[in-house]
C-alpha cells in the first residue's frame, strides 16, 4: 500500500511554485512571446502565467528587455547541443553530421509552425540596436559557423557558398511554412538541401 502511494506521488505532475522563480519566468516569458508576439505581451502576463511577482522579475532580469534577451539564449539549448549531439553519434563522419543537421531541420519544420523564435525576435523588433539583436545575431552566425565547417569537413567545393545556401534555404522555409503552410514550397526543404549538397560535392 505505501508502494503504491509513493508511485502515486512520483507520477504526479509537478507543482509550477517548485521551481526557481528565474526559470519559471524565463519558460512563460518564451512561451507567451512565441504565442502573442514580444510587443503583444507585458510584465503583468509574464508574472501571472509564473506565478510571481514584479518585484522578483525586475530583480532577477532588471528589465523586459533583459529578460527577452535571456529567453531568446534559453530557446536556444535545443540547437547549440545539436552538433555536440552529432559528434557523439557520428565521430568522424561529416556526412552522416551534415545529414544528421537536415535530420534536425526537416524535424523542426514539422514541429515548430510558427517559425525562429530567433527570427521572429529580428523582424519583430526593427530596431537595430535592441540588445536582443546581437542575442540573435550571434546566434545565427554561430550556426552557420559551425554548418560550415561540417561542409568543410565533408570535402564540398565551397564550404563557406554551401553554408550560406543551406542557410538561406533554411530561413525561407520557415517563411514559407508560416506563409503558405505545409503544403507550400516548405515541403520541399529537404529535396532542395539534398541537391544543393549534391551539386556542391561534383
Amino acid at each position: 500500500m505505501s508502494s503504491s502511494k509513493s508511485t502515486e506521488i512520483n507520477d504526479a505532475p509537478l507543482d509550477q511554485t517548485q521551481v526557481p522563480p528565474r526559470e519559471r519566468i524565463v519558460s512563460s516569458a518564451a512561451e507567451l512571446f512565441r504565442k502573442h508576439g514580444i510587443r503583444g505581451i507585458g510584465v503583468d502576463a509574464i508574472v501571472e502565467a509564473a506565478h510571481t511577482n514584479k518585484m522578483t522579475l525586475y530583480r532577477k532580469f532588471g528589465s523586459k528587455d533583459e529578460l527577452l534577451c535571456e529567453t531568446l539564449r534559453h530557446v536556444t539549448q535545443r540547437a547549440c547541443s545539436l552538433w555536440e549531439d552529432l559528434e557523439r553519434h557520428h565521430p568522424n563522419d561529416a556526412a552522416a553530421q551534415l545529414r544528421g543537421w537536415l535530420d534536425f531541420q526537416v524535424e523542426r519544420l514539422e514541429q515548430e509552425p510558427g517559425g525562429c523564435d530567433m527570427a521572429n525576435a529580428a523582424v519583430e523588433l526593427r530596431d537595430s540596436n535592441h540588445p536582443a539583436h546581437a542575442v540573435v545575431q550571434k546566434f545565427k552566425n554561430s550556426q552557420r559557423n559551425r554548418l560550415a565547417a561540417v561542409c568543410e569537413a565533408v570535402g564540398v567545393s565551397d564550404p563557406q557558398l554551401l553554408a550560406d545556401t543551406l542557410s538561406l534555404l533554411l530561413e525561407g522555409a520557415r517563411v514559407s511554412q508560416q506563409a503558405c503552410g505545409a503544403e507550400g514550397s516548405s515541403r520541399r526543404f529537404r529535396e532542395s538541401c539534398e541537391a544543393t549538397v549534391a551539386a556542391f560535392s561534383k
